[in-house]
């Protein structure tokens, strides 16, 4: 894995200032998402996706502003490019209030980072479970 570039503002925004950095999730250079590559077939719906490096680069850029908090939902947006829409979704849902158990939001949080490498995800669902369970937002127990 190569090093992170040295970023900042007048790397912003990475589209224009810093093309060469960017990629497709297959591969191309971002200069060669065109009208007419989409048109002749070249660009799939893959192509369009964001790539967890370039938001980890967007992270790079939020903290050389000191955006720490832009920062890590950048990098928490990287992570969740390698789980599956539904399972993003699922969780969204589970970590509405009172949706979930404690217990269920561990689990997510344990799946995150076991299955996906998502450590900062994960963090991030432990958490909301500790806060959830001070601030009585868990889900209640059916009995």
């Amino acid at each position: 894995m190569s090093t992170a570039p040295d970023l900042g503002p007048a790397d912003y925004p990475l589209s224009v200032n810093r093309q060469d950095l960017l990629r497709t999730p297959t591969g191309k250079p971002i200069t060669a998402l065109t009208m007419d590559a989409v048109v002749s077939g070249e660009i799939t719906a893959e192509d369009l996706r964001i790539t967890p490096e370039t938001l980890q680069l967007q992270a790079t850029l939020a903290e050389s502003v000191h955006r720490r908090q832009l920062a890590q939902n950048f990098r928490r947006a990287a992570e969740l490019t390698a789980v599956p829409d539904a399972e993003v979704l699922a969780m969204y849902n589970a970590l509405r209030p009172r949706a979930s158990s404690k217990a269920k939001l561990l689990e997510i949080a344990d799946n995150l980072e076991s299955k996906y490498g998502a450590t900062v995800c994960g963090a991030l669902v432990r958490e909301a479970a500790e806060v959830y369970e001070r601030r009585d937002l868990l889900a209640r127990e059916e009995g």
